[in-house]
């Protein structure tokens, strides 16, 4: 549990936007360390849950960007990002010169440097989307991808340091270039750990036995370690739906345009989502890839065991 421990008037004012399911738990970690953090989200909720942590509503986005030395946001899709900052009663317009905005989202390179080329004069943009899963936000164990101009970047990475690890990219867009390619490996392997379990499993090996053995050797993987148990538990991991999957796999496929071949591997991943979101729904849980090798073999991923949903721990 995040516990308050008084807002310290030397530290950088946060304004922040998007408490979901991500954003909800990085503001609560900075009120605990010590910012006075105005938030704001379109589900009044989510907005009560910071307040009672210690934060302080604002009435708008942009009343939000208005109060900010460094103005957050934390925000599901690129387009909510457009309806957040654009235009003459957008948030970027409201920012005061000398303040930042660090948008967290996992975004399209060139909409962020669009964006700090309309910036008000005086105001900087960084790019820092981050990965790690809800419980990576609940504890401060994220990785943050950071792109931008080195001052701007120097500003911002010790109030980022209370939400986890830290990564330089370089130049602004960079962040989200390499929040891309985590992402891009981490959905081949989610797409590839239920045909490696459907492949044990159709030739006689225990699951229990064989999720150990992909542990403690050249299988193993993030996904295979954190994901799994949301498979053997059969609720799929609803904190990332497969529509964010989907819009992640489009953003990959942009930046693969770039790249003079063809990326099979990564191809084949976004084609196995698509499959899974025409069968389950595009607001299913990201690991329906797997329910669905397993309801075409025939077989049952289900495992016994204390599988504590990772939002929860």
């Amino acid at each position: 549990m995040v516990h308050t421990r008084g807002v310290n008037a030397q530290l950088p004012r946060i304004g922040f936007v998007g408490l979901g399911n991500m954003g909800g738990p990085m503001a609560k970690r900075l009120v605990a360390a010590g910012h006075h953090v105005v938030c704001f989200d379109i589900n009044p909720a989510a907005i009560d849950a910071v307040v009672a942590a210690g934060a302080t509503a604002a009435e708008s986005a942009t009343a939000c960007a208005a109060s900010a030395d460094l103005f957050m946001t934390s925000l599901p899709r690129p387009d909510h990002v457009e309806a957040v900052m654009a235009g003459p009663q957008g948030a970027l317009a409201a920012l005061s010169p000398g303040s930042i905005w660090v948008d967290l989202t996992t975004n399209k390179k060139e909409l962020v440097q669009a964006y700090a080329a309309q910036a008000p004069d005086g105001v900087t943009v960084v790019d820092s989307p981050v990965t790690g899963a809800v419980d990576g936000a609940r504890t401060g164990k994220l990785t943050l991808f950071i792109g931008g101009d080195e001052a701007s970047v120097n500003r911002v990475a010790p109030v980022l340091d209370n939400l986890g690890l830290v990564i330089k990219s370089g130049d602004l867009g960079n962040g989200n270039v390499v929040k891309l390619v985590t992402n891009q490996l981490w959905f081949v392997a989610a797409a590839a750990l239920g045909e490696g379990f459907a492949t044990g499993l159709a030739n006689g090996v225990d699951l229990d036995t064989l999720w150990y053995a992909i542990k403690e050797s050249v299988g193993d993987s993030f996904v295979a370690r954190h994901d799994a148990p949301s498979i053997f538990a059969g609720h799929y991991d609803p904190s990332f739906s497969l529509d964010l999957c989907l819009k992640d796999l489009g953003l990959v496929a942009a930046l693969n345009a770039n790249v003079a071949t063809d990326l099979p591997m990564t191809e084949a991943a976004h084609a196995t989502f698509e499959r899974a979101a025409e069968r389950y729904g595009a607001d299913q849980g990201e690991l329906h890839v797997a329910k669905r090798i397993e309801d075409d073999a025939g077989l049952s991923f289900r495992l016994a065991g204390d599988w504590t949903p990772h939002w929860e721990k």
